[in-house]
């Protein structure tokens, strides 16, 4: 297998999640806690939030739902998907919770909709993008990729300032 095209796509995959704004500088802090003795840590830590998120955003549908709109619990269920999104560098989501959480302090429940609306799309497109960058990884391999974490990231970022 040609690793060195592997690796090569991998890192412009990464490069164009950036680019995209889809992942921050956490992503890149993320890989930088994976190592030989945890080869499969951002994924597992990804894994976790593409687990955890769609119950988040379920809640915060039925939640928008009912009568009378309980802001203070949406704000707290909102606060919940930042914080899990912000862990993983996902940029985009972070960002319309932000826009959800004003929307909530407004008490504006058709801003809180269309920012709901937009926020599942956002996670389902960060899904499908990750997704497939995991599964380039896996073909690498963990330890490959663990190895190789590092030296990914180097090349991500020096073609990041090359621009």
């Amino acid at each position: 297998m040609d690793y060195s095209n592997l690796r090569r796509q991998i890192t412009f995959m990464k490069k164009s999640f950036f680019d995209q704004g889809y992942l921050d500088e956490q992503f890149n802090q993320l890989e930088e806690l994976q190592d030989e003795s945890s080869p499969n840590f951002v994924e597992e830590v990804v894994a976790l939030f593409l687990k955890d998120s769609p119950r988040l955003l379920s809640n915060i549908e039925q939640t928008i739902g009912k009568y009378p709109q309980d802001f203070y619990r949406l704000d707290s269920l909102v606060h919940q998907l930042k914080g899990s999104g912000s862990s993983i560098g996902a940029v985009r989501m972070k960002n319309e919770c932000s826009v959800f959480k004003a929307h909530c302090n407004d008490r504006n429940l058709e801003g809180c909709r269309r920012s709901l609306q937009k926020m599942k799309r956002e996670h389902a497109t960060l899904k499908q993008k990750l997704e497939s960058y995991f599964q380039l990884l896996r073909q690498v391999g963990p330890r490959e990729h663990a190895v190789n974490s590092r030296k990914l990231q180097i090349i991500a970022v020096s073609l990041q300032t090359q621009e």
